[in-house]
């Protein structure tokens, strides 16, 4: 860029200000914050924004001129977002934003194309115990676990409020293996999972081996039962006296 070149451009700063209050108004066009080169033929100047909702962002005219121009020309004029400027949480897809716990009753959740948690129900998952069943009525369902799918529930399950390293299994050193309430799963993950059955624990909810609470069923009684022992209380010790009247 020649020094008379960028002499127009960077003094293009009363045109980029009168630039912008004919695209918005005047009243939109606060502080001036300086200029930068964008290359050969253009540079930016930049002007503070003072428009309700748009704390911190700046107004940006891009400002161009040839080699033996006179002055400049206005490119553009575009609203930017300053480094203090409030943003919009980068946009996610909405199959992306649902989680667990978002169903309702009456919702349609159709699992993703090609979930790897699935596989046809013909192609043999790895799991026996629903291996034997599809063989033994035909194709079975027509989706069943992939072996991708059940180890990323195993994982999910046991980090989760019902594995072993949640704070009610680390309050207590017994386990649901060997609890009365405890109810296998079948097939390969009833190697490590089951289900509690006890109302006051984790009733209904697939549990770890190694998960615990205090409800365990080998949990002793506490000591005594009852009331506290107290003295009786004896009237036959006491001495009655009749009252009189105090002159």
């Amino acid at each position: 860029m020649s020094a008379e070149v960028e002499a127009i451009l960077l003094g293009a700063a009363e045109e980029a200000r009168a630039a912008i209050a004919e695209f918005s108004g005047e009243e939109t066009v606060g502080e001036y914050l300086g200029a930068s080169s964008e290359g050969p033929a253009s540079a930016t100047h930049r002007f503070l924004a003072q428009m309700p909702g748009y704390r911190g962002w700046q107004w940006a005219v891009v400002v161009a001129a040839s080699p033996g121009a006179t002055h400049a020309t206005i490119s553009e004029v575009v609203l930017v977002p300053g480094p203090t400027a409030l943003l919009a949480p980068k946009w996610v897809p909405w199959e992306e934003r649902v989680r667990a716990g978002d169903l309702s009753p009456g919702d349609l959740l159709a699992p993703p194309a090609d979930d790897p948690r699935l596989v046809p129900g013909y192609a043999g998952t790895g799991d026996p115990l629903i291996d034997e069943v599809a063989v033994e009525v035909g194709l079975g369902r027509r989706q069943v676990l992939s072996l991708w799918g059940r180890n990323d529930a195993a994982q999910r399950w046991h980090d989760g409020d019902h594995g072993p390293g949640s704070a009610m299994a680390r309050a207590t050193r017994r386990m649901c293996r060997d609890c009365g309430f405890y109810i296998p799963l079948g097939g390969a993950l009833g190697v490590m999972f089951g289900v509690c059955a006890n109302e006051y624990a984790a009733d209904g909810h697939v549990v770890d081996a190694e998960y615990g609470c205090g409800a365990h069923s080998d949990t002793p009684p506490p000591q005594g039962a009852g009331s506290p022992l107290y003295d009786p209380f004896d009237d036959g010790v006491l001495d009655l006296v009749e009252r009189t009247e105090q002159a």
